[in-house]
């Protein structure tokens, strides 16, 4: 029911042209989300879904507010006539606070870390559409500055926060964080770069969380420790993180190789440039991940007691598939 429900809330979304639908369907999404939140009923899962449902209704709350100011104004509920600049303002801000964006991102993280890893993962690609398509719709209508504003922000603190982080949980949250950055800044331009890099971010991330629910990894420490279990698994998760800071020839590079060309041809080469040095950021806490995989014997350097080594129950289709996805999807530019 629960999961059902939470496919139809986003659908809804994407279905809906007046305000009330799209509003009801983000509704029904959070709602859906809460109990696979909240399942295993630890006070950490707990805390995290409170928060989460805590900014969730508030960014539902603005958006209703903000299309009935729209509506008041203009007497129409369609999504095409925002044209009162506060109503557009006010619903862009509750979106990214829905999808996290920076300013807005301090839930992000917080909630990441008490949440299990897959339903970390359904929080990270699946909960990103509704809003994600909301913006897309909207984006004509708002002010370019804001949302440059929003992507610059995104990429430099999703950069900033992951460096001293051990939490993995934490670190997927904030590289979230960065890539929804390179979702916004060129949406005005060039959608369809959006939804590119929205398909890749989906590939890459769910790669990433499903190999460490293989392994049942949820920190730094721990993840030293995986290549004696899984030799071909730890290779290929140092690839898709590599792939998710974005390096050439694997599929992370390609929403960045589309985007920056895009940022420049519209005469914005100061924001290319503080992006393309913001992904470095990113690319910082993937080499350490790397690092801790793959570069350290991990006798002699794990500080931390080593998991008991359970036979995996996870059906490896997924993980394989995302991976595959993953590497080696850049020769479709």
């Amino acid at each position: 029911t629960l999961l059902s429900s939470l496919g139809l809330g986003t659908t809804l979304t994407f279905a809906s042209s007046h305000w009330l639908l799209a509003w009801m369907g983000l509704e029904i999404n959070t709602l859906a989300i809460i109990p696979l939140m909240a399942q295993h009923h630890h006070p950490r899962a707990v805390e995290a879904t409170t928060k989460y449902f805590l900014t969730q209704a508030t960014a539902a709350a603005m958006i209703l507010f903000a299309s009935t100011t729209n509506a008041w104004v203009t007497g129409a509920w369609d999504m095409n006539s925002l044209s009162n600049p506060i109503a557009s303002a006010m619903i862009l801000a509750a979106l990214a606070l829905k999808i996290g964006l920076a300013p807005m991102h301090f839930w992000m993280p917080e909630v990441m870390q008490g949440l299990d890893l897959l339903t970390g993962l359904v929080l990270s690609t699946w909960q990103k559409l509704a809003p994600l398509a909301l913006i897309i719709q909207t984006a004509q209508a708002t002010d370019p500055l804001l949302l440059t504003v929003l992507g610059l922000m995104s990429t430099l603190i999703g950069g900033w926060g992951g460096l001293n982080q051990t939490q993995l949980r934490k670190i997927l949250a904030y590289s979230s964080i960065a890539h929804m950055g390179w979702m916004v800044i060129v949406l005005q331009y060039a959608p369809q770069l959006t939804l590119i890099a929205l398909l890749t971010y989906i590939f890459m991330t769910s790669a990433a969380f499903l190999t460490l629910k293989a392994s049942s990894a949820t920190k730094i420490g721990t993840l030293a420790t995986i290549w004696s279990k899984s030799p071909i698994l730890a290779t290929t998760t140092a690839l898709v993180l590599l792939s998710l800071g974005g390096l050439p020839p694997l599929t992370g590079f390609m929403p960045k190789w589309l985007i920056l060309p895009e940022l420049a041809k519209q005469s914005l080469p100061l924001v290319a440039t503080v992006m393309a040095l913001a992904a470095l950021l990113s690319l910082y806490f993937y080499l350490r991940l790397c690092y801790a995989m793959t570069l350290t014997i991990s006798p002699n350097t794990t500080t931390s007691t080593t998991p008991w080594r359970v036979q995996a129950t996870q059906a490896s289709f997924p993980l394989a598939l995302a991976t595959v996805m993953t590497l080696g999807l850049l020769p479709i530019t």
